[in-house]
């Protein structure tokens, strides 16, 4: 019995280091980075040359399942075939760690897409039930037909293996059927061995920081809990679709078997209900009716993950509408990012609307508004509704709906900090902060930024500054509402002045983008007797004529290995190039090479990804020091980073920039 508590005791503090499903108190937002058929949009390549400007504002991103279940055209990844084999419709295996390093080193985490509950299965010679065996650290993995549930596809599936002399599991399905692969048998031992392998792979080995489960309908919640403690994800929410009772119900049946807390999020489908028929019906008041959405119970708000748009309910095409939220998108989300719970932003949403979401976002930092943040309904009405969320920091009101200007705050209460079609957001003036109108980023041109201060101290002013550093009462001085004109990459920082004291400090980074040059290298490791460049850009402009390219003549020897290479310009921030490399007789080509926006070096391989070379950046090896000249002048003319940045502060000429066209390494 004293060895039986022992060992209780020490499986409860290794649990202990695991965290609930989803953190309390949290203050993150989640971007899903990808819609419907978003192969071009969304590679990996692409997110990644994205992340300076998406890590910023998301603490996480969910991206589509990343295994291999491509027989013989794109896929979405919902109908997997291999688990270990991370090549999938959006990119290499090499494509996903890269995308995965750049976002974490930023404090971002990627979340997985995890399809457990059926199983594509190999098809050969028209089988319903082979799978194919994957050997990952020296263990094998293969499931069998008896790892399939009994009634899987209402006994067609058992039909078939009866005629063809096979055997299905014994045990029914534990959850719900879906006939679009071979649902899976969580009861089988080797389900979970191959399922806990998988999942503990993804964590520990390509480097996500959590997992997104598909369909969890299909599957008794208790072996989300099962597979959670042994994979442990930093955070892990299921796709319940159903009422908020259900999904409540759900997340209580993923508690750990020693720890009694839930080990799983759920997504918030009566949040995204809500939102819609105030949306399509034009009647805001049912954003306050009494069938609340998770999020609004105290106990489960730190388990609802909201959202309002995804990749099933949006607009796909004319035969395709899906559940589609009409009109308001701005409104929409806005309510999304005032409200607890953990929002999830809709790629095509950030896509369209990316400016002002941005400030959405920073609004919601800038009150501290976190997954367990209490609300207040401060008006409802058939035009607009209004309520109060008090965060970390102050209290942000939103309000949303075809009139929110009818809605009277009180300016003695309140200061209007941003605006749009449908919505406002008005932050409490004890906040003692200031508001800049204008998100950090790239732009091409100056700016103009109207700091507000949002204060209820008399006499208060706001100070600031343009070097990063922090603002004092000897700095610059502005009164609420005053226009600054940006004409140089800076940081701005501002805060609130009263009685020699300076409160809520915010910042911001921005970054007066000047077109320049980027240079790409490239090395074969294979014979390759001339080598052309096919580049195009996201706009789909021609920079080396028509296919295969045009011949690269340039050559340099690095560290005893010759790279061929060209320069290209790039005239805008948004603007990056994508790369196919060739023979002169085109008989000869790499895979694409997506989102290049700096200096690359690229190393074509010999290997192949169906008739095509795959392609290895070596752009963090190669020092390519012989190519660097290194500065003896501390005089800046013109200098940029590797992302076009213009660099104001001598003090911050660090690492190798462009000066005066050339690359140059400072100490």
């Amino acid at each position: 019995m004293k060895r039986l508590t022992l060992l209780l005791l020490a499986i409860s503090l290794h649990l202990s280091a695991f965290s609930q499903g989803w953190p309390a108190d949290y203050e993150g937002v989640m971007l899903q980075g990808f819609y419907w058929d978003s192969f071009d949009e969304t590679t990996w390549a692409k997110l990644e040359a994205q992340a300076d400007e998406i890590a910023p504002y998301f603490q996480l991103i969910w991206v589509p399942q990343s295994g291999w279940c491509n027989r013989s055209h794109n896929s979405m990844g919902y109908m997997p075939v291999y688990y270990f084999n991370q090549n999938s419709s959006f990119g290499s295996e090499a494509q996903l760690r890269s995308m995965i390093a750049t976002y974490r080193e930023r404090g971002t985490g990627l979340i997985a897409d995890v399809v457990v509950n059926h199983r594509n299965n190999l098809g050969v010679n028209g089988s319903w039930v082979d799978y194919p065996a994957e050997t990952y650290n020296g263990e094998t993995y293969q499931m069998l037909p008896t790892d399939i549930c009994r009634n899987d596809d209402g006994g067609a599936t058992s039909d078939w293996a009866s005629q063809n002399g096979l055997s299905v599991s014994e045990n029914d399905d534990t959850g719900e059927d879906w006939s679009g692969c071979r649902d899976l048998d969580h009861q089988s031992e080797n389900v979970q061995k191959s399922v806990k392998a998988y999942l503990k792979f993804l964590i520990e080995d390509i480097g996500y920081t959590g997992f997104r489960y598909d369909m969890v309908k299909g599957f008794w919640a208790s072996f989300i809990a099962d597979y959670n403690t042994y994979a442990k994800p930093a955070f892990s929410v299921g796709e319940y679709w159903d009422s908020t009772e259900k999904i409540r119900q759900w997340v209580n049946y993923t508690r750990g078997y020693v720890s009694d807390t839930p080990t799983s999020a759920a997504f918030d489908f009566q949040f995204r209900y809500r939102v819609r028929d105030a949306i399509n019906n034009r009647d805001w008041r049912w954003l306050g009716l009494d069938q609340k959405p998770l999020s609004a119970e105290d106990y489960y708000k730190q388990y609802a993950v909201t959202f309002v748009e995804n990749h099933d309910t949006e607009y796909r095409s004319n035969t395709a509408e899906q559940d589609p939220i009409r009109s308001d998108t701005l409104a929409a989300n806005a309510y999304l990012l005032a409200m607890p719970g953990t929002p999830c932003i809709f790629y095509k949403h950030w896509r369209d609307c990316k400016y002002t979401i941005k400030q959405m976002i920073l609004a919601r930092k800038l009150a501290g508004i976190t997954n367990t943040s209490s609300t207040q309904e401060r008006y409802s009405a058939v035009n607009y509704y209004a309520k109060a969320t008090t965060g970390k920091n102050a209290t942000l009101l939103c309000v949303v709906g075809n009139s929110p200007n009818s809605y009277n705050a009180g300016s003695s209460q309140y200061t209007e900090i941003l605006s749009g079609k449908g919505f406002r957001y008005l932050l409490n003036r004890n906040a003692n902060t200031v508001w800049m109108d204008v998100p950090d980023g790239t732009y091409e041109g100056p700016l103009k930024v109207k700091l507000t201060a949002i204060s209820n101290l008399s006499g208060a002013k706001i100070v600031y500054t343009l070097d990063g550093s922090t603002p004092t009462a000897e700095s610059a001085q502005v009164a609420s509402g005053s226009i600054l004109n940006i004409e140089s990459s800076c940081t701005l920082k501002a805060g609130i002045l009263s009685n020699g004291t300076v409160l809520g400090v915010q910042s911001r980074q921005y970054s007066i983008f000047e077109p320049h040059n980027i240079t790409i290298y490239v090395h074969t490791d294979i014979t390759w007797a001339n080598m052309s460049f096919y580049v195009w850009d996201n706009n789909n402009m021609q920079f080396s004529g028509n296919w295969p390219g045009k011949r690269v003549n340039n050559r340099t020897d690095i560290d005893g290995k010759r790279w061929y290479y060209q320069s290209y310009r790039l005239t805008s921030p948004e603007q990056y190039l994508n790369l196919v490399v060739t023979n002169t007789s085109g008989n000869k080509q790499t895979v694409d090479i997506t989102g290049i926006h700096s200096d690359c070096y690229l190393c074509i391989t010999g290997e192949k990804d169906g008739e095509k070379y795959t392609v290895e950046d070596q752009t963090d090896t190669v020092t390519g020091i012989n190519e660097v000249h290194r500065s003896e002048s501390k005089v800046q003319v013109f200098p940029y980073d590797l992302n076009g940045r213009k660099i104001v502060s001598p003090k911050k000429k660090k690492g190798i920039i462009i000066e005066e066209g050339r690359k140059v390494a400072y100490n």
